[in-house]
């Protein structure tokens, strides 16, 4: 495990303490303006939050939220999510209207001891996630100007050499926050010595996204279970014809090499064999269950059948550990979620270690009715967990280590 600064070293009492928390929360689009959907990720964020106002800090909490591409986009505004926080927290949250602008600077002058504030969102300033070092840096420097101290907490960023998460952090005294340590912690018993058998269950729409995450796994995992719409660039590479599905030609060659490897390694992939398809991608579309080598022409897979969704459940049911990173189907609309539902509800009643991966997946299990405390840990960040699997170094973790 990762030798990271903890929160307890780090002098809080009296002193004004950054706190780079990950509120990146779906939101929804109503008459009355943008609705939280899943407040998943800033529940995570309480418990730092809440022991560093409890010691007494003036808390500066700053997130992004979308994409903005370093314009200010009034639907992408984090003022819903200081409403949501302050309710949360049982107390006022003051909330900024810019980052390091005079209201920001207006509002953090204003905390006493115990008080907190969110500043307006990161990434309406191109400068946040900017790939010139120097021109980050200065934002960094404008950033860590609201504080004493820095605490990095958003894990579904970690991965990412931004101003916040990174250079932020060279610049103030700096820890770990409780979610990033226990993220850490639940992924190293994934990477070392994980318990056995050990299974992954891969969803998500591309093979691509996965390729480094599955060149990892191989040589670690005993089984692979593969959905999603990545499940039919590995059928191609069966050599099934897959109809309209989403498919990514170009990896079917790669898909084949991995069916290889893991037959060399004695890795079970297991892959759907039996598909719900529709005559087109609608919730109410026409739909029906054919085997995996009989997709009509002009249909496309949109789920996994029921034989396939009992054996999926099956093999993580038989699991001591589990992990699990994308939907097994088009798990928003009600006829394509049954696959979703089946890997769902097994790895709730598994009694081993039971890991989502964050993203889609945190977000369909709580769509479909699952609370988080059904699972051993929700991790708040898909790309990051993924990353971190792979073995490769998160810029975002790195920088909190002790002696970087």
């Amino acid at each position: 495990m990762a030798n990271l600064h903890s929160l307890e070293d780090l002098e809080v009492a009296g002193r004004t303490v950054v706190v780079r928390s990950d509120l990146n929360v779906p939101m929804t689009t109503t008459q009355d303006g943008p609705v939280i959907s899943d407040d998943g990720r800033i529940r995570a964020a309480l418990p730092t939050l809440l022991s560093l106002i409890k010691r007494g800090a003036r808390v500066v909490v700053i997130s992004h939220l979308g994409r903005p591409k370093g314009a200010v986009v009034p639907e992408l505004t984090l003022a819903p999510v200081a409403t949501r926080l302050g309710q949360l927290l049982d107390q006022e949250v003051a909330f900024a209207t810019d980052t390091v602008g005079p209201s920001a600077h207006a509002v953090v002058a204003a905390l006493e001891p115990g008080q907190i504030a969110l500043l307006e969102n990161l990434r309406f300033h191109s400068e946040e996630t900017s790939k010139d070092d120097a021109v980050r840096s200065a934002f960094a420097g404008q950033l860590a100007q609201h504080g004493d101290a820095f605490v990095g907490d958003g894990f579904g960023v970690s991965h990412r050499r931004h101003a916040s998460v990174y250079d932020i952090a060279l610049l103030l005294p700096r820890a770990a926050g409780y979610l990033v340590l226990r993220e850490v912690e639940v992924l190293d018993k994934l990477s070392v010595e994980p318990a056995r058998p050990y299974t992954v269950v891969l969803g998500g729409s591309k093979v691509s996204d996965k390729l480094d995450v599955i060149d990892a796994l191989l040589h670690c995992a005993d089984r692979l279970i593969i959905g999603g719409g990545m499940a039919y660039t590995f059928l191609a590479a069966q050599g099934h014809g897959v109809g309209t599905s989403l498919l990514e030609s170009e990896q079917i060659h790669t898909c084949q090499a991995y069916l290889e490897r893991a037959q060399a390694r004695g890795v079970e992939i297991c892959l759907p064999t039996d598909i719900v398809v529709a005559d087109h991608f609608a919730a109410d579309a026409p739909h029906q269950v054919v085997p995996t080598d009989s997709i009509p022409d002009g249909w496309m897979g949109l789920d996994i059948g029921p034989e396939s969704a009992e054996r999926f459940a099956q093999g993580v049911s038989e699991s001591a550990t589990v992990f699990w990173n994308g939907p097994i189907g088009v798990f928003e609309f009600p006829a394509f979620a049954g696959g979703t539902l089946a890997v769902a509800r097994a790895l709730a009643g598994l009694k081993g270690l039971s890991v989502v991966g964050g993203g889609d997946s945190a977000a369909a299990v709580r769509a479909l009715g699952f609370t988080d405390d059904q699972f051993s840990h929700i991790s708040t960040g898909g790309g990051a967990s993924l990353e971190y699997l792979e073995g490769k170094v998160l810029p975002g973790i790195a920088v909190l280590e002790e002696g970087s």
